[in-house]
C-alpha cells in the first residue's frame, strides 16, 4: 500500500499517551535514542503536537533566563555604579541554579519547562542575599572602615536577616511540593527547584560571597567616602589659604 512520504523519503506518524512516571522529555529522548541506533540516514525524526512545543518553549524558556540574568546585572550595575560588584552579587546564581538541579536529581524529576520556569524565579531570590552582603559592607567602607574589616561586620550582622528570609522563601514553596490533584507535576517541579535551589544558594553564599568580595573589591573605590576625602582636603586647602590673608 501506499505510503505518505515527506522530503521524499517514506514517513510513518507515532502517536502515543505517555505512561504514569514519564514525561514528554523522556519520550523524546527513548525515540531519538531508537533512531540514533539505525545506520546513518536510514531513520530521521520530526517531531509535531506536545513535543514539538515543547522544544520549541524549551528554547524560549533559555532565552528568558538569559534575558533575566542580563537584566538584572545591567539594573545591579546602575544601582551600584560598578561592574565589578554586580558580578560578585550574580555569582549566587549558579550556586542557585546548581541547588535547584540537585533537588530536581533527588526527586527523580526532569529538566522540563516547569523546571525551567523556577530556575528564572531563583534569579531574582539568589541575587537577594548577595546584595543584603555586598550593600552593607559598601556602606561601612563608606565610613572608612578597610575591606576586610566590611566585608566580615557586614557578613555578622547579615547573617540572621539572610537566613530569615531564605526560609521563608523556600517554606513559601512547600505548598508546591506538597500539591497534589490535578496539574500536581508541574507545580511539584516548580517548587522543588525553589525550595532546593533558596537553601543551596543560601548556605553557600554565606560563604562564596565573602571571599570573592574580599578578592574583587580590592579593584573598586568607595565613591562617598572619596568623596568625603575630597571635601576635606577641599576644606584643608581652603583654611590654609585663608590664614595668611588674616594675618595680612
Amino acid at each position: 500500500p501506499d505510503r505518505r512520504r515527506l522530503d521524499r523519503q517514506r514517513s510513518i506518524s507515532l502517536a502515543a499517551d505517555l505512561n504514569p512516571g514519564y514525561t514528554i522529555a523522556d519520550a523524546v529522548q527513548f525515540l531519538n535514542g531508537v533512531a540514533a541506533e539505525q545506520p546513518q540516514g536510514v531513520a530521521t525524526t520530526q517531531w509535531g503536537g506536545a513535543a514539538r512545543d515543547q522544544q520549541e518553549a524549551g528554547g524560549a524558556v533559555v532565552w528568558a533566563f538569559a534575558l533575566a540574568l542580563l537584566l538584572v546585572f545591567l539594573v545591579l550595575a546602575a544601582q551600584f555604579e560598578s561592574w565589578i560588584t554586580p558580578a560578585v552579587i550574580m555569582l549566587t546564581v549558579p550556586l542557585a541554579a546548581a541547588g535547584g538541579l540537585f533537588g530536581l536529581v533527588m526527586a527523580g524529576s526532569s529538566l522540563n519547562i516547569y523546571s525551567q520556569i523556577g530556575l528564572i524565579i531563583l534569579i531574582g531570590v539568589a541575587a537577594k542575599n548577595g546584595i543584603l552582603i555586598v550593600e552593607f559592607a559598601n556602606q561601612l567602607r563608606d565610613q572608612g572602615r578597610s575591606i576586610r574589616e566590611a566585608i566580615v561586620e557586614s557578613s555578622t550582622l547579615r547573617l540572621r536577616p539572610i537566613i530569615m528570609t531564605s526560609i521563608a522563601t523556600a517554606f513559601g514553596a512547600l505548598p508546591l511540593m506538597l500539591w497534589q490533584g490535578a496539574g500536581a507535576g508541574s507545580r511539584q517541579t516548580i517548587g522543588v527547584v525553589i525550595f532546593s535551589g533558596a537553601m543551596f544558594a543560601t548556605i553557600l553564599t554565606l560563604f562564596i560571597v565573602p571571599v570573592i568580595y574580599g578578592v574583587l573589591a580590592r579593584f573598586t573605590k568607595s565613591p562617598e567616602y572619596t568623596a568625603r576625602k575630597i571635601e576635606e582636603w577641599e576644606a584643608e586647602e581652603a583654611g590654609a589659604n585663608e590664614k595668611p590673608a588674616t594675618a595680612e
